[in-house]
């Protein structure tokens, strides 16, 4: 008696609407524009919360979404039995950059439209993401300062104050007093102050000019970038 080739394990029928080369194809597409989301992550990230694993998220996220369309197709009752299967899944890594939930989004909805077939909308998509991100990033969109920086130092509480904002004004455009902590020492005092440096200025040089006064020490300037995470 011969036996019957397991044909079932090649069926797709009314299980799922694609045959071969599409569902092939279709997850392709899915990995080259995972790629190219990832590579502009990585170009255009900012701050020190930048992490391999994320980017290789993103790119098996665009990938598995993919799938998800196809497996999903036009039947309802498999998309709610996929969004129960789902759920039972918890993400517990702590998003640090809300632009990375963006980048998220992006490979979900070009994952969902390779996977149900709309490869016009994929790439164009993926191009238009991309080149919004690098421009942005580029021009530094949406940035309120760009030479912002916070000033500490500790100070002999009998020394003028015009001597050391003297010496502030010429390096820096804005200096505002953020503030004041009595030292360990009755005498010092511990100031913390917001600086704007003036265009073409090396922050050290400040920092160079307030340590050769005698009264003045500990002098630190810190950026104060509001996309750094520590």
């Amino acid at each position: 008696m011969q036996e019957e080739s397991p044909d079932f394990l090649f069926t797709t029928g009314n299980v799922l609407s694609y045959s071969y080369p599409e569902m092939l194809f279709n997850m392709l597409l899915a990995v080259l524009l995972g790629f190219v989301i990832t590579g502009v992550y990585r170009h255009t990230h900012k701050g020190l919360s930048y992490s391999q694993s994320f980017s290789l998220t993103i790119l098996f996220v665009t990938l598995i979404v993919a799938v998800v369309m196809m497996v999903i197709g036009s039947s309802l009752a498999r998309a709610f039995a996929l969004v129960g299967a789902l759920s039972i899944i918890r993400f517990r890594t702590v998003v640090k950059d809300t632009k990375d939930t963006a980048f998220v989004f992006a490979a979900l909805a070009i994952g969902m439209a390779a996977g149900t077939s709309n490869y016009f909308l994929a790439v164009a998509a993926s191009m238009v993401i991309a080149v919004l991100a690098i421009a942005t990033h580029h021009f530094n969109y949406a940035a309120l300062y760009k030479s912002e920086f916070i000033l500490r130092f500790v100070v002999e509480r009998s020394f003028g104050e015009d001597r050391y904002m003297g010496i502030i004004k010429q390096y820096a455009r804005l200096a505002h007093l953020l503030h004041i902590e009595p030292a360990a020492d009755g005498d010092l005092v511990k100031m913390t102050y917001d600086i704007h440096m003036k265009e073409d200025i090396d922050p050290a040089a400040l920092t160079a000019e307030l340590d050769k006064l005698d009264d003045i020490s500990e002098v630190v300037m810190i950026a104060a970038k509001s996309d750094i995470d520590y």
